[in-house]
């Protein structure tokens, strides 16, 4: 017995098509196409023997038990320096394996384009022409994308997020390697390096011109994020629209899981590693970043000075926070985190609805932990357990 099935797209199943050899059904050689809920109505249902009749009741069966068939992969490889974790829901799990492999091999390959740490990365390359060319340098087209969504994210935070910093980044990196406090001479010379002014973008052309010696750029506070975003679009390109990808604490998601109501993310207390808020974060189609000074800082004077460095300043951020983004795209999230750390919590705020963002954060003053939120960040918490 053959049988071929056509199974629309759209939320009712537009049809189903059962062809039978003449062996079986010398009579009728093709049922019309009809809707699932009126089979039982249909003026052939009642006419066909008992051998078909069972045979749509187990196709029946097939289709509307596939939505379960559903299961859930998880891959994780160390990528960009940080665990790389990607969570898919498939029902073929060649797919799955297959799709994983292709998203870590875009993972090296948009590594290879933002790293600061790859001497030979197209970052690395276009830093080390830094004032020593009047020739625009042309550019990729990611390259080109996250640099103007770089330049957004400088324009909207007023200078907070900044991806010239990278002479203040290796400083400050150094100096965290070594536990030597840098000098404030040797800070305000770094400062001194550093500028989106002196970053030129013809998008028309597609180059990019560094017009001061000794600058170099650092996508460190958005390129996991937009890493992350890529993937999940990948992923949906694909067709699979069930996912999670966690670049290292910067999420971003498509679809929620089978019967969920989206991905439950937990938000750690500020100052600690492993405890956890109890209200999660539950939410799908939409990215998640937090950023904080748990895991990288430096002490000095009785101060704790963040690895997130204020652009402005030269100096790491010594205010004790946490900064949650839920954002619409993992980019968006990871340089909001950035920027709202750096900013005054009423700019922060003000900042994330200009970006159409949600913001929590969580402080430490004077031994208490206090929150401040935007208005919809409460519709993305769950009950608290």
């Amino acid at each position: 017995m053959n049988a071929t099935l056509a199974i629309g797209t759209t939320s009712t199943i537009l049809g189903l098509l059962i062809k039978y050899s003449l062996e079986f059904l010398p009579v009728i050689e093709q049922l019309p196409i009809f809707e699932l809920h009126n089979l039982k109505d249909h003026k052939y249902f009642h006419h066909l023997p008992y051998r078909s009749t069972l045979l749509c009741t187990m196709l029946l069966m097939i289709l509307t038990g596939a939505a379960a068939q559903l299961k859930r992969y998880a891959f994780s490889q160390p990528k960009m320096g940080s665990p790389f974790n990607i969570i898919l829901y498939t029902t073929d799990s060649a797919k799955a394996n297959t799709l994983a492999a292709e998203s870590f091999q875009l993972i090296d390959s948009l590594n290879a384009i933002f790293s600061d740490y790859l001497p030979n990365s197209e970052l690395s390359r276009l830093s080390a022409t830094a004032g020593k060319t009047n020739t625009p340098v042309p550019v990729s087209p990611l390259m080109l994308d996250i640099l103007l969504r770089s330049k957004e994210a400088w324009q909207k935070s007023k200078g907070a997020f900044d991806i010239t910093i990278g002479p203040l980044v290796k400083l400050w990196r150094q100096a965290r390697k070594e536990g030597s406090f840098p000098e404030d001479t040797t800070i305000k010379k770094s400062l001194m390096l550093t500028g989106f002014d002196h970053l030129q973008i013809d998008t028309a052309a597609k180059t990019v011109l560094l017009t001061k010696q000794g600058m170099q750029l650092d996508l460190g506070g958005i390129a996991k994020g937009y890493t992350a975003q890529q993937v999940i679009n990948f992923l949906k390109q694909n067709n699979i629209t069930r996912a999670l990808v966690d670049a290292g604490g910067d999420i971003a998601t498509s679809g929620a899981p089978p019967t969920a109501k989206g991905w439950t993310i937990g938000i750690n207390v500020p100052e600690t590693e492993n405890d956890l808020l109890s209200n999660k974060i539950v939410l799908h189609n939409m990215a998640v970043a937090t950023s904080g000074d748990v895991y990288q800082y430096m002490e000095h004077n009785g101060k704790k000075y963040s690895h997130i460095t204020d652009p402005r300043t030269g100096y790491g951020v010594t205010s004790q926070r946490n900064v949650t983004i839920i954002a619409p795209d993992g980019a968006t999230a990871d340089w909001l985190a950035t920027a709202c750390s750096i900013l005054p919590i009423n700019a922060a705020k003000q900042l994330a609805t200009a970006m159409h963002a949600q913001l929590l954060i969580a402080t430490i003053q004077e031994g208490k932990t206090l929150f401040y939120f935007t208005k919809g960040f409460a519709n993305y918490l769950s009950a608290g357990k």
